[in-house]
């Protein structure tokens, strides 16, 4: 293992949700073939330090972000080439659709999550206005400014 290998492995950044945002960008913006070496080194510059594969696998968002890329890839959903006058253009369109088709995977899983919690409260007796009552209020005076 080169030593710069080694401190990156050591020094593995945890990810913030701006860095996850960028990441994720990253993926729905990707053309070609989609490894998780090849997206460490892609998102290194996006966010200021190369990631593990680990650390990438180990986000739930950019997991499933990545599995659906590349299956979109794989399957050949990814359009076809655009011509150059348009390359700007034509790169920001992919890029949405591919966002587009991301945030719908996304929502149908919390749908599925949604149903799920739906169902466990019925079935454990809390009723729609137990589930629906209002968060508490933050106390801003508290002593955790001590």
């Amino acid at each position: 293992m080169r030593c710069e290998r080694y401190w990156e492995v050591v020094l593995a950044k945890h990810l913030t949700e701006i860095d996850t945002e960028k990441i994720i960008g990253v993926i729905d913006g990707w053309s070609g073939k989609l490894g998780w070496e090849a997206l460490c080194d892609a998102v290194e510059p996006v966010i200021g330090t190369r990631p593990t594969r680990q650390t990438l696998n180990t986000h739930v968002r950019i997991k499933e972000a990545f599995a659906h890329k590349k299956e979109r890839l794989r399957s050949g959903e990814v359009g076809a080439k655009q011509p150059p006058s348009l390359a700007i253009a034509g790169q920001r369109i992919k890029r949405l659709e591919e966002e587009s088709a991301r945030l719908k995977y996304e929502n149908e899983r919390l749908l599925e999550q949604f149903v799920t919690w739906q169902y466990n409260a019925y079935r454990h007796g809390l009723s729609a206005d137990k589930l629906n009552e209002p968060l508490p209020e933050i106390d801003r005076d508290s002593s955790e400014k001590k």
